[in-house]
């Protein structure tokens, strides 16, 4: 099947496309439906003629939504894709995740597999591959195209680091295997005998998301290492942690800390310091594959949530990155483990000097980075060149992209998608298929009552690529005005 799967082809195939996603954090019932509806670039896959598409949300998705995904799609006619995409949900208005609204319902599994022509032909891409996702695919009798939950393991930040280990490839000093704020304690007192000119450090629930579970310690203040009082200072500085999300207070960090576990490292300094990412693939057939580099934009009071990305990464270290990505990857695939999944890093510099790669962590799954290349991918049937570390279309032109989730602003809760694409097509936003520029929205159910949405913004140099994204901000916050 995978290999009837590689590029257009007119082989018959199913996909169930069920974008669950949980949070250690709850959230409203339309923040999930937006995060369900961002990976509605899969309704582009409707090009191929004979594909079938089945998406399920929690809740129905709006038709305005639809037909816009549908109108992207270049060489298609879009009434003909319409017969071939069928929109599943349970109607249930909850923060709960997809898979369990699935799980409890015999009948939607039932009226799911009767949409199925051939289970043979057919599979299941979840979110995030987790146990829940695992029985929906064997209650459909399907393949689930990602990492089996039983590597899950293998993607927490403990694993991360010792992956790392095993590969040769650099990180920072820290320690693994923390599961209390003593052991805390312990640790950063013994990484600050090994480097006492360390002036922070970073600690991590094993199972933080997107930047949510970092929280940044400030070493300043404390007394010199191997000083008596060392402990009693380090234990008071964490009852001042900060930390970053909703209802989020230091004693609440630190018994996530002790239910997940995590890591503590050095805070990673320089006179410049980025934050790229390698996203990567281990194919059904074993091959590991450098699918695509990213500069993360970051944001957040402590600068470590994740809030865009820019593509591709400054070719200054792609290659460095890619090289060490490739390394974890086949550490990955000997053990079995299949899909995408992506490694972050930070480089440093100091001036003009060369710069220094340390990888942080591995994110085991679709991340904030896979709907932006696969949009630009879908939209473009373009490709990347992991050796030159460019992205170039049939046209010969290199596409750049600026892609974010959170083009916020409180007067975007006046817009409908509809207003958006209004917009859109009056101030000349549109992606242009003769052009192959411009932008695709996403997550536009959030607009009405959290006032936010996401974009891929595409263009023929980074510069084009920047100016589009900040030309549609500025459209949208001047309508909204």
């Amino acid at each position: 099947m995978w290999r009837s799967l590689q590029g257009m082809n007119t082989d018959p195939q199913t996909i169930v496309v069920v974008p669950s996603a949980e949070f250690d954090v709850e959230l409203d019932p339309t923040e999930l439906q937006a995060i369900e509806e961002r990976f509605l670039f899969f309704l582009l896959l409707l090009r191929q003629p004979r594909a079938r598409l089945i998406y399920v949300t929690g809740q129905a998705i709006h038709p305005d939504i639809v037909d816009y995904y549908l109108d992207l799609m270049p060489g298609v006619i879009s009434s003909h894709a319409r017969k071939r995409l069928y929109l599943v949900s349970p109607m249930e208005a909850s923060s709960r995740p997809l898979t369990d609204k699935i799980l409890e319902r015999p009948r939607l599994i039932e009226r799911i597999k009767s949409l199925i022509i051939d289970p043979d032909r057919a599979h299941l891409i979840p979110y995030w591959a987790t146990w829940k996702d695992r029985e929906v695919a064997m209650r459909l009798g399907i393949p689930m195209y990602g990492a089996d939950p039983k590597d899950a393991h293998l993607g927490t930040k403990t694993s991360s680091r010792l992956l790392f280990e095993e590969a040769g490839v650099n990180h920072p000093i820290g320690r693994r295997d923390l599961k209390d704020r003593y052991d805390l304690g312990t640790a950063v007192a013994a990484m600050r005998a090994e480097r006492p000119a360390m002036k922070a450090v970073v600690i991590k629930h094993n199972e933080g998301v997107s930047g949510f579970g970092n929280a940044i310690l400030d070493l300043a203040g404390l007394p010199a290492p191997g000083d008596p009082g060392e402990q009693d200072a380090i234990q008071e500085h964490l009852e001042r942690l900060p930390v970053e999300g909703p209802g989020a207070s230091p004693e609440r960090y630190l018994e996530m800390l002790q239910e997940e576990g995590g890591v503590v490292e050095e805070m990673v300094s320089g006179e410049e310091v980025r934050s790229p990412s390698a996203q990567l693939r281990v194919t059904p057939l074993g091959k590991v594959e450098l699918l695509s580099t990213h500069d993360q934009i970051l944001g957040g009071e402590s600068g470590q949530i994740f809030l865009g990305s820019r593509f591709p990464a400054d070719p200054a270290y792609a290659a460095m990155i890619s090289a060490d990505a490739l390394k974890v990857g086949h550490r990955l695939a000997e053990r079995g483990v299949i899909g995408r999944f992506a490694l972050d890093f930070v480089v440093a510099r100091d001036g003009s000097g060369p710069w220094s790669t340390y990888a942080i962590e591995i994110n085991l799954r679709k991340g904030g980075t896979t709907h932006g290349f696969l949009t630009l991918q879908f939209l473009t049937d373009g490709a990347y060149d992991p050796d030159a570390g460019v992205f170039t279309a049939p046209s010969g032109k290199q596409k750049f992209y600026v892609a974010s989730d959170h083009l916020e602003s409180p007067g975007f809760r006046t817009l409908s998608p509809a207003d958006v694409l209004d917009i859109a097509l009056m101030r000349g936003l549109h992606f242009d298929q003769a052009t192959q520029v411009g932008t695709a929205f996403h997550m536009l159910s959030a607009l009405p009552v959290h006032g936010q949405l996401g974009a891929t913004c595409v263009g023929n140099s980074p510069e084009e690529a920047q100016e589009r994204f900040d030309q549609a901000e500025r459209a949208l916050i001047e309508e909204a005005g």
